[in-house]
């Protein structure tokens, strides 16, 4: 049962790391996340690049980038380079919304989940981005759906 508000639409997920950056997709009616690929982190101009591409590939309605909180909610070093990061993308997918989300545990609930379908932590390095950027999608997905409203906020783009 939807509710009313609920937007359709495909939707991309984005788990910033130092080295490595995952990305995930919904389905067009926004009901499932699936994991799409894991982009080197390192090169920034590099990953801007090939998120810009995906976000072309897809077509989503929007982009949302997990924002790492502390578990009192406050925010450090690791959420600020995050801020930095989804504004450039913003700029670079404008006029395409980028949404920031909280993403406390997710990568805790991805590893676990992995760890659980008999994923070795060697195999699932790579993989474990892409399975937080699930998690953050999933979460944002279920957000929309029980408030009706879009999750976290908007990044402003500022020219």
């Amino acid at each position: 049962m939807d509710s009313p508000s609920f937007r359709r639409g495909r939707r991309l997920a984005i788990d910033v790391g130092d080295a490595r950056i995952g990305v995930a997709s919904s389905d067009p009616d926004g009901v499932l996340a699936t994991p799409v690929e894991t982009v080197p982190g390192r090169d920034v101009p590099a990953a801007l690049r090939r998120l810009t591409a995906l976000a072309a590939e897809y077509e989503p309605l929007e982009v949302v980038v997990g924002l790492p909180r502390s578990l009192s909610g406050g925010e450090g070093p690791a959420a600020a380079k995050v801020r930095t990061f989804a504004e450039a993308l913003a700029k670079n997918l404008t006029p395409l919304p980028v949404r920031l989300v909280d993403e406390r545990m997710t990568t805790v609930t991805a590893a676990q989940g992995m760890r659980a379908s008999g994923v070795s932590s060697k195999k699932g390095r790579s993989r474990i981005d892409q399975a937080a950027a699930v998690v953050i999608l999933q979460s944002a997905l279920e957000t929309e759906r029980s408030s009706g409203h879009p999750p976290g906020q908007c990044v402003e783009v500022v020219v």
